[in-house]
């Protein structure tokens, strides 16, 4: 069943107190000949999330929305991460190292306290922002580097439209190999949320593809493994959840484009779904129901399952796309502590 975002209306409850409705709009369902459903429907803020997550979902309904230019994302996700990294330093405090690892930009995220049996092994995180942008190196990195206390290494990898795919799987590439010359395969782990989830598996695949020694370990945080099609959760829900510009898509028209270049959607490294995953990593991925890669994250969940990896995956409840980057709510705080206890478990063991 197709179902045209365009057209597609999610009211809130909380919306008929807020704007003094006395007759909320009540649930409906049509549908065309070809099965394109035209929906509404009222969903109330969920008592099953924490007091703090409600508070901050109905924050979400006042943010402001419509199309930006490159220029203004990427300005926009500048500021978000430097407020974002100092939110994360101080309640996962840790030391930082800018350099370079294999000419690539890299920051050294390393614990306070870093027990000998950690030291000879590290995380690779890459980084959120759609391709195209940096949305959290340092707010992903510095609490999976202090909860597990283990070494990570961001990697800057080369952003899209003006460097489109492969150039950030090349980099992620340089940046493990180089790795591989202090640490075992077995002693690393590679991590992402959103567009550093997809490449996680990206990479994943390009290493088994190379016949370079895998990692011990996946963190597939809200990732898509398809380029070729988009899914519900996508036509329903935007980065907010509910609220906020929601994009109906184009059947003409591909999805992340300008990352995907002249390359066939349905290459093996480009769409890690279409790739053989037997003898892959254990991987942990992590989503919610209101996240709008959800049901791409299930797919590639579903895909690891049926090729024999120990794949596990977690889902929230209610809270949108990459909720652990707000550390103010509790369910962050279980995530985070999910992911970091998964990682800790795999690799270097």
């Amino acid at each position: 069943m197709k179902i045209k975002s365009g057209i597609t209306a999610f009211v809130l409850l909380i919306a008929s107190v807020l704007f003094g409705q006395s007759n909320p709009p009540q649930d409906s369902a049509t549908f065309d000949p070809d099965g394109t459903a035209h929906l509404t429907r009222v969903v109330p803020i969920p008592t099953t999330i924490s007091p703090e997550a409600q508070k901050w979902l109905e924050s979400l309904n006042h943010g402001k929305g419509g199309h930006e230019t490159l220029e203004e994302r990427r300005k926009g996700m500048d500021g978000w991460r430097k407020f974002g990294s100092e939110d994360a330093k101080k309640h996962y405090p840790v030391n930082i190292e800018e350099t370079t690892t294999a000419g690539v930009r890299t920051d050294i995220i390393t614990p306070l306290d870093l027990p000998a049996a950690n030291r000879s092994r590290v995380l690779i995180n890459l980084h959120g922002g759609g391709f195209n942008s940096d949305s959290g190196s340092l707010i992903e990195g510095d609490p999976i580097a202090n909860l597990a206390k283990t070494k990570v290494v961001s990697v800057y990898y080369r952003l899209a439209p003006e460097n489109p795919f492969p150039a950030a799987v090349d980099d992620v590439v340089a940046v493990y190999k180089e790795l591989l010359k202090t640490y075992q395969a077995g002693s690393i782990g590679i991590f992402g949320t959103s567009a550093g989830a997809i490449l996680t598996c990206e990479v994943a695949v390009k290493l088994k593809q190379l016949g370079v020694p895998l990692p011990a370990a996946l963190g597939v945080f809200s990732g898509l493994g398809d380029f070729t099609h988009v899914t519900d959760s996508r036509q329903l829900f935007t980065l907010g959840g509910f609220p906020g510009d929601l994009k109906p898509s184009d059947p003409n028209k591909l999805e992340d484009e300008e990352y995907v270049g002249k390359t066939n959607p349905k290459d093996p490294i480009l769409s890690p779904l279409f790739a053989d995953w037997k003898g892959m990593p254990s991987t942990l991925l992590v989503t919610s129901t209101r996240d709008i890669l959800l049901n791409d994250t299930s797919n590639l969940h579903r895909k690891m399952l049926a090729d024999g990896v120990d794949a596990r995956l977690i889902v929230f409840d209610a809270l949108p796309h990459a909720f652990w980057y707000h550390f103010d709510i509790p369910e962050t705080k279980e995530a985070l502590g999910l992911m970091a206890k998964f990682l800790d478990e795999k690799v270097g063991r």
